[in-house]
């Protein structure tokens, strides 16, 4: 859903998609291109590149995902560097890095950060008025855990 304002908190936006959803992600970016423009936009290597190229726009780009460019975005989700991801991902095709793709996943669910796994979702988040604001995200208060005491340790 393409949409502009006059005054929007710049959001940093991460986008990924695998080889058989590139296209439908190229397609979708092309279309929020006004909207993208306005945030600061990271994407795994190919992905970026391909952005980049067709949206004539500054495009953060990281490692092909394969390379280690998910467990990138994943650190940057943990560092608090991401402020929500838009991932096409391929159901239907194995992938030989799907222990990261889980892991990047995993991490955006931990630090409570909004996923958009395809067109709909990122169609519903784009459309959503609180990608104009400022939003401060619920984080989950893991001081329990990191404190905790593992057996046999003091």
């Amino acid at each position: 859903m393409a949409c502009e304002a006059s005054s929007i908190t710049p959001k940093k936006i991460a986008l990924i998609a695998h080889d058989n959803r590139k296209g439908d992600l190229l397609e979708w970016a092309k279309y929020n291109r006004n909207l993208l423009a306005q945030h600061d936009v990271y994407a795994t290597g190919t992905t970026g590149n391909l952005l980049q190229r067709e949206l004539a726009m500054e495009i953060i780009k990281l490692q092909s995902g394969p390379l280690g460019g998910d467990q990138q975005i994943g650190a940057k989700i943990a560092e608090g560097d991401i402020d929500f991801l838009i991932f096409f991902w391929d159901p239907l095709e194995p992938h030989p890095h799907d222990p990261d793709v889980k892991a990047l996943l995993r991490l955006a669910v931990v630090w409570n950060i909004p996923i958009a796994c395809n067109r709909a979702s990122a169609d519903f988040m784009f459309s959503s008025p609180l990608i104009f604001e400022e939003y401060h995200r619920q984080l989950p208060d893991y001081e329990e855990y990191r404190n905790r005491q593992i057996m046999g340790k003091q």
